[in-house]
């Protein structure tokens, strides 16, 4: 509803604007009119400076300005009231602000027939999201992205409340990358692991009821140990340090002997033998095995590239695997997704060859003839003044942008350049391949192919706006697309993408420890403690819930004995999931967030237990009262609303103004591309609605017209903290 008199009195105001003084929103600079919200309510309920912002321009004080406003908007009230349906009056506040007060009843009688200003509009929204590696659990880290992303695509996407965005969430599968290598690496090289033993794998630890993504959460921890040299030290025997160099360089031979229960050395050749012997006694074997160890990783990372080999397969044949742990981890808190772009179709497909042709043609990208990036194609860094090289110039430009190194492969960020361009319709003569590969109780979830689609498969690669959900240590990659699409022309593309940057999550010092890791006294003082999948230091995601779901249902076992025990887990997987999305929310985007189990599910401060159990304490009234919230709303229109007025009355509108602005903070939210905007309010909502419930004696007053209109007070904040948690993708449990 606040929206709504927002919207109206922007159009009153322009048209004002343009007749009076001949001026146009635009030529101040801005599509829309600031609104603010008076010190005080007294005072009013909006506070528009507009005056100050034209003051300049009309060389006028800005209260002589307001005040010829304030003149043309009364005067349009009293002449026809319908075209600022909702305002009593406008005056002049302090050096020139323009304050509006409402009609309190009829906006009463509006919000609780649930009137508000409509949220959309046309075009193809693309929400990229999670885009975790393939290699191990989903950690504490990736559940911000994900909560953030899939938050943000609730506020775009259509339902009962908005009309929405057409909107497309997409996870994007890094399924060639050297994480994956790596876990590829410990596979083959560490535990001996060919395709058929890493499918017998699979099917053993499904059969005991184990996890591929937990399994590769160890495994990943010890391969980055053992290429830092773990498993040797200065005290090893010449024999041991020879056994190291032989699984180092000869990973084949070492399987084989494996196979066979043989010693690694006797299945060497007498050259390969006399490569070990002379790699072991020369003066620096530590350093020499740790190159080695480092070099099988790039070996693995080019299979992978390439494909169509073995170890490419056993990469498939894991990283799927552990894919479909990830959306099932997911799933648990609600969040979806409708296609799943993988690197090795934008590989195989040859999207980055078109590419790159495009690139060449509208001279964004330059072969560099001298310099340390000759033989590179390169393009400007995003953010420098220096214009593009041209290929025979005699200074090269050092700080360029390596998209192709001289040895042929293809950066990230080249990568990176192509996929957008597909993302935005904009490569020529490309798309994926798609293939069912999940099905949600909605709609089913697509992955990438190099073959033939299905004929059901919807299209993706048309975005109209782009969003990508990534951390902030992306962001120069992220500038560099965007200085990509704007070199080659595609401005408007540009200007549409997002890069929704955010902040790591730690853990507190505290819950470190609950997790079972020992910490220095140097940690427990220190304010967070980082994750770190590398060294396997953190907190898995489903580790994670089910510590929040145990403690929930601990405190929902004690209060409801009584309820179902199933009903009871699901109650407490409600209150679980929303404390973990509210934490996750509440904090802008660009802030450290160190996670702590005990502020989590805290029932007070600002927390998702806190909202949760309003929203109960309100449903508990209408039980009580043998109503409903619809019935106890559908009284307002024909009660006497004049009591609004007066003093308890302004405590009354306070609770409905507040739920009336759900739709300012939606657009608020979108606008920036910060769901805490969103989050806060909720929390707001909450605490007026306690504050309300504490001073008024609801079920005990006697007085019949008050009674009806402290219920539907009750009712609709009830409504709307419902609507605010559904949107941050919050349950309202039916008890706490």
């Amino acid at each position: 509803m606040v929206r709504t008199i927002q919207i109206a009195l922007q159009g009153r105001i322009q048209a004002i604007l343009l007749a009076k003084y001949g001026i146009t929103l635009a030529q101040m600079g801005t599509s829309q009119l600031a609104v603010e919200q008076p010190p005080n309510i007294v005072l009013g309920e909006l506070a528009l400076p507009v005056a100050f912002e034209l003051a300049k321009r009309l060389r006028k004080a800005p209260r002589m300005i307001a005040t010829e406003l304030a003149a043309e908007l009364n005067t349009l009230i009293a002449s026809s009231p319908d075209a600022l349906a909702g305002v009593a009056s406008v005056d002049v506040a302090g050096a020139g602000y323009l304050n509006i007060r409402l009609d309190r009843a009829a906006a009463v009688r509006a919000i609780a027939r649930d009137q508000h200003a409509e949220i959309g509009g046309d075009g193809f929204q693309l929400v990229e999201h999670t885009s975790i590696n393939p290699n191990k659990a989903a950690h504490i880290g990736h559940l911000r992205n994900a909560i953030l992303g899939d938050t943000f695509q609730r506020l775009l996407r259509p339902d009962s409340y908005k009309r929405g965005y057409q909107v497309g969430v997409q996870n994007y599968i890094d399924n060639t990358g050297v994480q994956v290598a790596d876990v590829v690496v410990g596979l083959v090289h560490l535990e001996g692991k060919t395709l058929e033993s890493t499918r017998a794998l699979l099917a053993s630890l499904a059969a005991a009821g184990e996890r591929i993504d937990f399994y590769c959460w160890d495994l990943y921890a010890r391969v980055s140990q053992w290429y830092r040299g773990g498993g040797l030290s200065t005290d090893e025997t010449i024999e041991e340090i020879e056994e190291q160099l032989a699984i180092a360089l000869y990973p084949k031979e070492v399987r084989l002997a494996r196979e066979m229960s043989a010693s690694i050395l006797s299945r060497l050749s007498d050259v390969q033998r006399k490569t070990v012997f002379d790699e072991a006694r020369s003066l620096t074997p530590y350093e020499r095995i740790w190159a080695a160890r480092k070099q099988l990783r790039l070996d693995t990372l080019h299979a992978l590239e390439v494909g169509g080999n073995e170890t490419a397969a056993i990469a498939e044949l894991i990283s799927t695997a552990v894919l479909r742990r990830h959306l099932e981890t997911m799933q648990r808190l609600g969040i979806e997704y409708d296609f799943l772009p993988r690197e090795s179709e934008i590989l195989s497909l040859h999207f980055w060859d078109a590419a790159r042709t495009l690139m060449l043609e509208r001279g964004v990208l330059y072969l560099e003839t001298a310099g340390k990036n000759k033989g590179c194609l390169v393009m400007r860094r995003a953010g420098s003044a220096q214009e593009i090289a041209v290929e025979d110039s005699s200074l090269p430009y050092e700080d360029a942008k390596v998209i192709v190194r001289s040895n042929g492969t293809v950066t990230y960020v080249g990568k990176d350049i192509a996929y957008h361009l597909w993302k935005f319709g904009l490569l020529p003569g490309k798309d994926f391949g798609y293939a069912r590969f999940h099905e949600y109780p909605t709609h089913t979830c697509w992955i990438s192919t190099a073959g033939a689609s299905d004929a059901a498969a919807p299209a993706f690669g048309r975005a109209d706006a782009i969003y990508n959900v990534i951390d902030s240590r992306q962001n120069d990659p992220q500038n560099n697309v965007v200085a990509a699409l704007r070199g080659m022309g595609f401005t408007d593309a540009a200007d549409h993408y997002t890069h929704f940057s955010y902040e790591m999550v730690a853990m507190t010092p505290r819950c470190a420890e609950e997790l079972g890791y020992t910490l220095s006294e140097e940690d427990r003082a220190r304010p967070f403690v980082e994750v770190s999948g590398r060294k396997g230091y953190g907190v898995k995601a489903d580790d994670l819930l089910d510590k929040l779901i145990a403690a929930a249902q601990a405190e929902v076992d004690t209060r409801h004995p009584e309820i179902d025990a199933e009903e009871r887990v699901r109650i407490a997987t409600q209150i679980a999931v929303g404390a973990l999305r509210y934490f996750m929310l509440r904090f802008t985007r660009n802030t450290v967030i160190a996670f702590d189990f005990k502020d989590a599910l805290s029932f007070e401060g600002e927390t998702g237990p806190y909202i949760q159990y309003a929203i109960v304490r309100a449903a508990n009234i209408f039980r009580k009262a043998e109503t409903t919230e619809e019935d106890a709303l559908s009284t307002v229109a024909g009660l006497d609303l004049s009591t609004l007025a007066s003093e308890e009355g302004t405590s009354l509108w306070e609770t409905w103004l507040l739920a009336a602005r759900l739709t300012v903070l939606i657009e608020q939210a979108i606008a920036t591309a910060e769901p805490a905007h969103l989050a806060r309010y909720a929390f707001q909502l909450a605490q007026q609605f306690n504050n309300f419930y504490h001073r008024f004696h609801i079920l005990t007053e006697t007085d019949a017209t008050r009674r009806a209109l402290l219920m539907a007070t009750a009712a609709v904040a009830r409504r709307e903290m419902v609507r605010a948690l559904g949107l941050l993708g919050i349950e309202a449990p039916p008890v706490m």
